[in-house]
């Protein structure tokens, strides 16, 4: 009788680990260029710093922001099922179904729909509503906040315990179909890999229950919280379009004309929206800037200039004349116009002999707690459109804001870039620094003269604004008048709301000194005109 033929043992049943989690925290479906837009704004660093901040408190507060920008910009917008979605998002989908069911959400959607920088600041200003809300804890507990960090941290695991399970039961099927290792071996690696295959389950029971509670809970708060953030969301619409203005016109006023970027647009409106201080500031630098190069041009108009680079803009009284030859052909006409829109049309730059060679503009302001109020608008407006005369004049700006001897000097170079350009960032913090206290002549000035001993060029100006009286020492006001002999500056001093009796220390060091009474520009009127 002839021999069979031995067949393969088969191996014995290996345990199939659960299904893996979804990766996603996001509920609301995306393409590549909203994600492309989203990223984009991320030069705004206040949403850096939210995502950073709201990361400490909930798991996937980065995917909520993405979602609010989403569900603002998108024209259309589709939620995901909650099975592809992580559990640690619940918290999440609260928050979205509060902001995108009912009338509000279609009002706010209105202003931000297909437009990212409206979106986007939309965006920073609800998700700071958001986490204002976790910050309070008064519906949502620590504990609560505790639970979806564990929460998040089960997920890992399971994902964890999942992997090795698929890894193990691969690796044991490979082997077994070998056919070189023994029975026993054989056995221990399926029991290894069951045993991975049951903690998989186990963890993923866990997690699936750990889910199902913190949904309980997160039902029972929905309504309370869904109100809250509703209340963020009617303030974000009743400030977004009066943010954006400011922020256009305020990128526009003191960032040399130019447009900012989204992401800039968005930092801003951020700080802009709510901020009395900085909306007056950005009002009063408008008018002030609009009559000092006025009152400049008048006098200035007849001095000889000279053309000394080709940049682009949109100026039709300064273009090349070969961009002329493009308006009279038909097709090159609509190639103009779309340059001319996008600020791309080649121009040519004057400069007048005023500003050759000139050395930097430092100012030095006054921030005492006397300052505080209408007088540290102003004084702040003052400089900011002596930032813009520089600017034009490409030359060096530099603000040193004091207070007592005690306290350190605030100082920053607002333009040292290629080509004199605003850093807008340095401006908004100019803007929003006041440190208080008394007042400190001698330090300051100290600063500002080696500021202009490190200067490339000499004939630079001191701008000393201040509102009250300090003594000097006469060693320093004598070595003070020989640096400036020596350095070839002037100094302007503006005394704020005092009578000419306070001039005396003031008298001891400056060129040219204004009493101003009233807070307008036709205060300072020479300065301009002398700088």
């Amino acid at each position: 009788m002839p021999r069979r033929a031995a067949t393969r043992k088969k191996s014995r049943f290996i345990l199939s680990p659960p299904a893996p989690i979804p990766h996603n925290a996001c509920w609301i479906e995306s393409d590549s260029y909203d994600r492309t837009v989203y990223r984009k704004l991320r030069d705004a660093s206040s949403l850096h710093a939210l995502e950073d901040t709201g990361n400490t408190l909930v798991p996937q507060f980065g995917a909520l922001l993405q979602d609010l920008f989403c569900a603002l910009f998108k024209y259309n917008v589709l939620f995901l099922d909650a099975d592809a979605v992580l559990p640690s998002a619940l918290l999440n989908k609260t928050l979205l179904d509060a902001l995108h069911h009912g009338e509000l959400a279609q009002f706010l959607r209105e202003a931000t729909v297909l437009d990212e920088t409206r979106a986007g600041l939309a965006t920073v200003l609800l998700g700071e509503g958001a986490l204002g809300l976790l910050k309070s804890e008064k519906t949502l507990t620590r504990r609560h906040m505790l639970d979806m960090q564990r929460l998040r941290q089960q997920e890992e695991t399971v994902q964890d315990k999942i992997d090795a399970a698929h890894e193990a039961k691969q690796v044991t099927k490979e082997l077994a179909e070998d056919g070189e290792l023994s029975k026993k071996t054989k056995a221990l690696l399926e029991q290894a890999a069951n045993k991975l295959a049951s903690e998989a389950r186990a963890e993923d029971a866990r997690l699936r229950k750990q889910a199902k509670q913190l949904d309980t809970e997160l039902s029972d708060m929905q309504a309370e919280v869904a109100n809250r953030f509703r209340k963020e969301a009617i303030s974000v619409t009743q400030n977004l379009d009066d943010a954006l203005q400011q922020a256009e016109s305020w990128s526009t006023t003191v960032g040399g004309g130019y447009q900012s970027s989204p992401g800039r647009q968005i930092e801003l409106g951020k700080h802009l929206a709510g901020n009395d201080k900085l909306k007056k500031l950005a009002r009063m630098v408008g008018r002030m800037k609009y009559h000092a190069l006025a009152l400049r041009r008048k006098i200035f108009e007849r001095r000889s200039e000279e053309l000394f680079e080709a940049s682009l803009g949109s100026e039709i009284s300064r273009l090349l004349p070969h961009e002329l030859v493009a308006l009279h052909h038909p097709v090159l006409r609509k190639d103009f116009t779309r340059r001319l829109l996008d600020q791309q049309l080649l121009l040519y730059s004057l400069r007048g002999i005023e500003e050759k060679g000139r050395g930097p503009v430092i100012v030095c302001l006054d921030g005492s707690s006397s300052m505080m109020g209408d007088k540290e608008v102003w004084a702040k407006a003052l400089t900011l459109t002596l930032l813009e005369i520089a600017r034009r004049q490409r030359r060096l700006f530099r603000s040193i804001c004091f207070s007592s001897a005690s306290s350190p000097l605030h100082i920053l170079d607002l333009n040292p870039r290629e080509r004199y350009e605003v850093e807008m960032s340095k401006v908004m913090e100019l803007a929003e620094y006041f440190p208080g206290g008394g007042t400190d002549f001698e330090t300051p000035l100290n600063a500002a003269v080696e500021g202009l001993r490190q200067a490339r060029f000499k004939r630079g100006d001191i701008v000393f604004i201040t509102d009250g009286e300090c003594r000097v020492s006469p060693d320093w006001a004598e070595q003070f008048r020989h640096d400036k002999d020596a350095l070839g500056f002037s100094l302007f001093s503006i005394l704020i709301d005092v009578g000419s009796s306070s001039l005396g220390t003031l008298k001891e060091f400056s060129d040219k000194i204004t009493s101003v009474s009233q807070l307008t520009s036709e205060g300072v009127k020479d300065v301009f005109v002398d700088l």
